[in-house]
Protein backbone atom coordinates (compact mmCIF):
# COMPACT_ATOMS: atom_id res chain seq x y z
CA UNK A 1 0.00 0.00 0.00
CA UNK A 2 1.23 2.99 -0.80
CA UNK A 3 1.56 6.08 1.45
CA UNK A 4 -0.15 9.73 0.56
CA UNK A 5 2.72 12.35 0.16
CA UNK A 6 2.79 15.25 2.62
CA UNK A 7 0.89 17.93 0.23
CA UNK A 8 -2.04 15.30 -0.66
CA UNK A 9 -2.34 14.70 3.14
CA UNK A 10 -2.31 18.52 4.04
CA UNK A 11 -4.46 19.34 1.40
CA UNK A 12 -7.19 16.80 2.51
CA UNK A 13 -6.73 17.94 5.97
CA UNK A 14 -7.58 21.84 5.35
CA UNK A 15 -10.55 20.70 3.28
CA UNK A 16 -11.76 18.57 6.33
CA UNK A 17 -11.63 21.63 8.41
CA UNK A 18 -12.98 23.88 6.39
CA UNK A 19 -15.86 21.25 5.80
CA UNK A 20 -16.43 21.55 9.48
CA UNK A 21 -16.04 25.39 10.14
CA UNK A 22 -12.60 25.26 11.70
CA UNK A 23 -10.10 27.82 10.34
CA UNK A 24 -6.31 26.66 9.57
CA UNK A 25 -2.89 27.84 8.20
CA UNK A 26 0.02 26.86 6.28
CA UNK A 27 2.45 28.22 8.45
CA UNK A 28 5.18 26.39 7.18
CA UNK A 29 5.27 24.71 3.52
CA UNK A 30 7.62 21.23 4.16
CA UNK A 31 9.08 18.83 1.26
CA UNK A 32 5.74 18.06 -0.71
CA UNK A 33 6.49 14.47 -1.18
CA UNK A 34 7.57 13.40 2.83
CA UNK A 35 7.76 16.38 5.18
CA UNK A 36 6.72 15.66 8.17
CA UNK A 37 3.58 17.29 9.46
CA UNK A 38 3.14 18.89 12.91
CA UNK A 39 0.05 20.60 13.95
CA UNK A 40 -0.87 23.24 16.08
CA UNK A 41 -3.98 23.79 17.95
CA UNK A 42 -4.30 27.47 18.70
CA UNK A 43 -7.18 27.45 21.50
CA UNK A 44 -7.01 31.91 20.83
CA UNK A 45 -7.10 31.98 24.51
CA UNK A 46 -3.16 32.17 24.70
CA UNK A 47 -2.33 27.93 25.31
CA UNK A 48 -1.59 26.11 22.48
CA UNK A 49 -1.00 22.13 21.90
CA UNK A 50 1.33 20.60 19.36
CA UNK A 51 0.86 17.50 17.75
CA UNK A 52 3.33 15.57 16.11
CA UNK A 53 2.75 12.10 14.72
CA UNK A 54 4.62 8.74 15.67
CA UNK A 55 4.68 5.31 15.38
CA UNK A 56 3.26 3.23 18.40
CA UNK A 57 5.02 -0.37 19.00
CA UNK A 58 2.27 -1.53 21.09
CA UNK A 59 -0.69 -0.66 18.77
CA UNK A 60 1.26 -1.38 15.40
CA UNK A 61 -0.08 1.82 13.55
CA UNK A 62 0.65 5.93 13.81
CA UNK A 63 -1.15 8.04 16.09
CA UNK A 64 -1.03 11.38 17.25
CA UNK A 65 0.99 12.73 19.91
CA UNK A 66 1.26 15.80 21.62
CA UNK A 67 4.90 17.25 21.21
CA UNK A 68 4.37 20.44 23.26
CA UNK A 69 1.01 21.94 25.44
CA UNK A 70 1.19 25.51 27.47
CA UNK A 71 1.65 29.46 26.24
CA UNK A 72 1.06 29.78 22.70
CA UNK A 73 4.82 31.47 23.11
CA UNK A 74 6.18 28.54 24.28
CA UNK A 75 4.36 25.77 21.57
CA UNK A 76 5.68 28.37 19.10
CA UNK A 77 9.30 28.16 20.28
CA UNK A 78 9.30 23.87 20.29
CA UNK A 79 7.62 24.20 16.52
CA UNK A 80 10.35 26.45 15.63
CA UNK A 81 13.28 24.08 17.50
CA UNK A 82 11.62 21.39 16.10
CA UNK A 83 11.74 23.01 11.81
CA UNK A 84 15.10 23.73 12.84
CA UNK A 85 15.98 19.83 12.94
CA UNK A 86 13.38 19.23 10.22
CA UNK A 87 13.60 21.60 7.61
CA UNK A 88 11.33 19.17 5.61
CA UNK A 89 8.37 19.69 8.17
CA UNK A 90 5.22 21.67 7.51
CA UNK A 91 3.51 23.19 10.34
CA UNK A 92 -0.34 23.48 10.14
CA UNK A 93 -2.12 25.94 12.25
CA UNK A 94 -5.49 25.01 13.58
CA UNK A 95 -7.74 27.75 15.36
CA UNK A 96 -10.61 27.08 17.23
CA UNK A 97 -11.99 28.36 21.01
CA UNK A 98 -13.34 24.38 21.73
CA UNK A 99 -10.20 22.59 21.01
CA UNK A 100 -11.10 20.86 17.42
CA UNK A 101 -8.42 19.59 15.62
CA UNK A 102 -10.15 16.48 14.38
CA UNK A 103 -6.87 14.46 14.17
CA UNK A 104 -8.60 11.93 16.24
CA UNK A 105 -11.15 11.47 13.63
CA UNK A 106 -11.56 8.37 11.13
CA UNK A 107 -9.25 9.02 8.53
CA UNK A 108 -6.45 11.48 10.32
CA UNK A 109 -6.29 9.16 13.10
CA UNK A 110 -4.53 6.52 11.82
Amino acid sequence: MSRLTSEFWVHAYLARLRLTEIPAFVVRHGDDTAGAVLVKLNTLDGNATAFQRRFDLLSDRRVWDALAKGSESEVDAVLRRQAGFDPDAWIIEVEDRQGRHLLDEEGLAD
